[in-house]
């Protein structure tokens, strides 16, 4: 029997590594602006957080975070959204949880609209009951909501995991008193997710299965 019968995926950097997009664009802006290129290991902290907090934590005002985006998204959606790949042995998870009878959604602090594109580019939109992201207007950016957004939307729901390789998933399913998995081959720090209380690190996907179907 499977121990977590709902996951909750986060997209970048969990299924996708999708940095390189991310990162070019983000220097992009930061360029237009004339902001002050931030190292590259600063750099890989755009992956995952809403992207306003993102560019106000390197400089810019409020106005300016809401002009970087603008630049961002200009080249995103074009093209940066498309430049990554998804990390080995996620699609025979997916396969597998499938089979096993789980249900599969996404939880990610992406545009929704833009995750649809990603996750269908790379073939793992059908794995997934629900593609749940940030809308644009903002009104639904952080984690927190997003996952709020998602169970009222399923309804009600037991045995529920989110899988994530940030603390913003982390903190984000602990307001909702659910446990995270986290992943280590994404971009986040694992001593953050430790801190931030997630019920395991795993550092494969043979491992995240394992953790799924036996909850330790």
């Amino acid at each position: 029997m499977t121990h977590y019968k709902n996951i909750l995926f986060d997209l970048d950097g969990t299924l996708v590594d999708s940095g390189e997009g991310i990162l070019k664009c983000a220097a992009l802006a930061l360029e237009t602006l004339g902001k002050p290129m931030p190292s590259p290991a600063q750099m890989r902290t755009f992956v995952g957080p809403p992207l306003v907090d993102s560019f106000m934590r390197f400089g810019c005002s409020a106005e300016e975070a809401e002009e970087a985006v603008r630049i961002y998204r200009s080249r995103y959606t074009v093209t940066g959204k498309y430049e990554g790949f998804v990390y080995p042995g996620i699609k025979a998870l997916l396969q597998q949880l499938h089979v096993d009878g789980c249900r599969l959604f996404v939880a990610t602090s992406k545009p929704e609209t833009t995750a649809i594109d990603v996750l269908t580019k790379f073939g793992l939109a059908p794995y997934f009951e629900r593609i749940i992201g940030a809308t644009f207007d903002r009104s639904r950016s952080t984690k927190s909501e997003v996952i709020a957004y998602l169970l009222e939307s399923v309804g009600d729901m037991d045995h529920v995991l989110m899988v994530g390789d940030t603390a913003f998933d982390v903190i984000g399913a602990t307001a909702h008193r659910l446990p995270t998995a986290a992943v280590s081959w994404g971009y986040g720090d694992v001593q953050e997710m430790i801190t931030a209380g997630a019920a395991c690190i795993v550092d494969t996907t043979e491992q995240l299965y394992r953790f799924i179907k036996e909850g330790a």
